[in-house]
């Protein structure tokens, strides 16, 4: 677990350049401190704080919190939320980057490259929070059918995606928020220009194909993905491209067809293509590439029809694959978003809102937990064992806080021995 231990070293020295809003000599605790006992909660995946602090520390000299996150003392709840609110989240892009760069230095990043050694970066977005009453500066708004306002939250994520893996890994967030000197919402559209332009140069070394739904398929987006250095394979419906589509009409276009599956899952799939098409009306057009896969049952009844337009080139050898990736994108759904909120690690849970950044510090800190969770299971070999002797990701973690409680473990080598093992084997450093 040597590479689990150095990213947590990383994150410890990141929370120690974070400045200390106290002063004097009374500080009981360091940022370092308080940002590893947030992190810690989301790590072990613990519904709360207080049941977490509870869990690692109640009644021993030496606990958990101490060799696992390196904590001589964990910080009350309150204490964590006060002095994480107003912590920058782009302070904590790096750490996002560095695993991505780590696990691609050891080929941990090979089993997800497609398209001739590319990666897929799916972009989406989602609410985190919503509230009538608790509210901040950074809340964005809308009126219900019975007058009142709501706030919430939400964020567009990056995530590395593949076909056939159910696993993804995060990029740094760009949160969906008021912006300074406009009176307008926010929106998903502007939020993907700003992630573009501070995190697009970063990620050409890894030949990023971004993948979205309708919403980015527009010619200001694609401009920025090209610019940023990458390419796209973005969703792109008749309904919202009808200039593009007029082009389709009347043309013979080429058709490739193959069957996948067996028994009841046998489909036949449809492939269609046309390259150099206008994505909009308008000398300035940009100038795209346009696929379709039509999927059927052997009895001709369709269960899949999608559309997309790309960068890329598109022709009878790459179609298939081109639209198998192009689909990868309800990955950031399925395996992001479903699993963020509904499989341990409580997205949509109010660990605390604050008054100015906490509500999103939280989030980045839980998305930062779920990457490293991804590097083990791509990386980590015992982390790998445990996994297959225990089954499933909820049965881990339920033996990890489990076994936690009751001893404590000089690393976390020797924790992943015995989850990994089932046994009594000693412990080693």
């Amino acid at each position: 677990m040597k590479r689990l231990g150095r990213h947590l070293d990383r994150l410890r020295a990141c929370f120690a350049r974070l400045p200390d809003p106290r002063r004097g000599d009374n500080r009981r605790y360091t940022m370092a401190d308080i940002g590893m006992a947030a992190l810690s909660v989301f790590l072990m995946q613990s519904p709360s704080f207080l049941a977490h602090q509870r869990a690692l520390a109640e009644g021993r000299a030496r606990s958990n919190a101490q060799t696992l996150f390196g904590l001589d003392r964990i910080p009350c709840d309150n204490h964590v939320r006060q002095l994480l609110d107003g912590v920058p989240p782009a302070h904590f892009d790096d750490q996002f980057h560095a695993l991505v760069e780590d696990l691609d230095a050891c080929g941990g990043l090979a089993p997800m490259r497609r398209l001739d050694e590319r990666v897929l970066v799916a972009l989406d977005g989602t609410e985190f929070f919503r509230s009538r009453k608790i509210h901040c500066d950074h809340c964005s708004t809308r009126k219900r059918r019975d007058g009142g306002t709501e706030y919430f939250h939400q964020m567009l994520a990056a995530n590395l995606v593949a076909p056939g893996r159910n696993l993804t890994l995060p990029l740094p967030p760009e949160f969906v928020r008021p912006q300074d000197g406009t009176e307008k919402q926010d929106c998903e559209r502007q939020a993907v220009k700003r992630w573009l332009q501070r995190h697009g140069r970063r990620c050409a070394a890894l030949r990023p194909v971004y993948l979205g739904d309708d919403l980015y398929a527009c010619q200001p987006v694609c401009r920025a993905m090209l610019d940023s250095g990458g390419d796209f394979l973005l969703t792109a419906k008749p309904s919202s491209h009808k200039t593009l589509f007029e082009y389709l009409d009347g043309i013979r276009i080429p058709t490739h067809q193959r069957t996948a599956g067996r028994g009841a899952k046998r489909r036949i799939h449809r492939h269609r293509w046309l390259t150099d098409l206008p994505i909009r009306d308008g000398d300035d057009a940009l100038r795209v590439n346009w696929l379709e896969i039509t999927s059927a049952r052997p009895n001709g009844k369709v269960t899949y029809r999608g559309t997309f337009v790309t960068s890329l080139p598109v022709d009878r050898d790459n179609v298939a694959e081109l639209a198998d990736c192009a689909r990868a994108r309800w990955k950031i759904e399925n395996e992001t978003f479903n699993v963020l909120k509904q499989h341990g690690y409580h997205l949509e849970h109010n660990f605390g809102h604050g008054k100015d950044t906490l509500a999103a510090v939280l989030v980045v800190l839980n998305l930062l937990a779920f990457g490293l969770h991804a590097v083990c299971e791509l990386a980590e070999a015992q982390w790998q064992q445990a996994r297959r002797r225990l089954g499933t990701r909820y049965r881990l973690f339920e033996h990890l806080r489990t076994v936690t409680e009751y001893r404590v473990f000089p690393s976390w080598k020797a924790l992943f021995t015995l989850l990994a093992t089932g046994g009594t084997a000693a412990q080693r450093p």
